[in-house]
């Protein structure tokens, strides 16, 4: 586990593939090539760096809507419209664990707070794997909330897409 909130690119890249299996209008050579990127990085560097790389991009997502929602729509209020839409969705995963949810909303409390959630995450320990799912069908929550304010579906994963081709890990 790397010190100070910092994760292996890697791994945010893995976290990321993990959206992109869940999300249904990945195309199936694509949602299986997401899942081998997985796997290899769970290998190389850990489940748990994968799912810290999870928390990482949901203080990146939310802090993202909290700041500049897509669409130049309003500005969500975290407490009374992001936090709480995503967590009354939350349920709709069947394998989403309820006790795991309390976590899953602190990470969203401490990236609305400007905070860094994965230092913030890292005070408790290691995540285990029913709290890292619930992190995962969050983040996944948050990308679907961006692409529906952005009226396109889509738009977040090209925009994460970009990001990881200049950042040297992209899918090639």
């Amino acid at each position: 586990m790397s010190s100070d909130g910092v994760v292996v690119d890697e791994a945010v890249r893995a976290a990321w593939d993990t959206y992109r299996v869940l999300e249904k209008r990945t195309p199936a050579k694509e949602r299986q090539k997401a899942q081998q990127r997985v796997k290899a990085v769970m290998d190389s560097v850990g489940r748990e760096e994968v799912s810290r790389g999870t928390v990482f991009l949901v203080g990146v997502l939310t802090g993202y809507l909290i700041a500049e929602p897509p669409g130049g729509g309003k500005q969500l209020d975290p407490l009374n419209d992001l936090i709480p839409t995503v967590i009354r969705k939350l349920p709709t995963f069947e394998m989403a664990d309820p006790e795991q949810v309390p976590m899953a909303t602190g990470v969203l409390m401490a990236a609305a707070m400007g905070m860094d959630t994965v230092a913030w995450r890292d005070h408790f320990g290691t995540i285990p794997p029913k709290e890292a799912m619930v992190h995962g069908f969050v983040l996944w929550l948050l990308a679907d909330l961006f692409d529906s304010l952005a009226e396109k579906p889509g738009t977040i994963d090209q925009l994460m897409r970009e990001t990881f081709e200049t950042m040297g890990t992209d899918d090639r």
